[in-house]
């Protein structure tokens, strides 16, 4: 069950509780019977499967790394003329 948070739009008074996602949302605030409102806050996500960020999630390994020349350089670039920084 998600928890969701309210808040009293009259005293201020916020809480979480667990409800199910076919609950009625509450109304009353316990403290003053105010009017409660749902606060919707930031969630953090993350993709999972094939094809979501594979570069950001794909554990870096070894095997991963390009194959170096003698230079240090990937063999992708022992003919490349461009300053990569390294």
């Amino acid at each position: 069950m998600p928890t969701y948070e309210y808040k009293c739009s009259d005293c201020g008074h916020g809480f979480e509780i667990f409800q199910a996602m076919s609950d009625e949302p509450l109304k009353k605030c316990d403290n003053c019977n105010g009017n409660l409102r749902k606060v919707f806050g930031n969630t953090g996500i993350i993709f999972k499967g094939s094809g979501f960020y594979v570069n950001d999630y794909k554990n870096k390994g070894a095997s991963d790394a390009p194959a170096s020349g003698s230079s240090g350089r990937p063999e992708a670039c022992a003919g490349c003329s461009n300053y990569c920084g390294d």
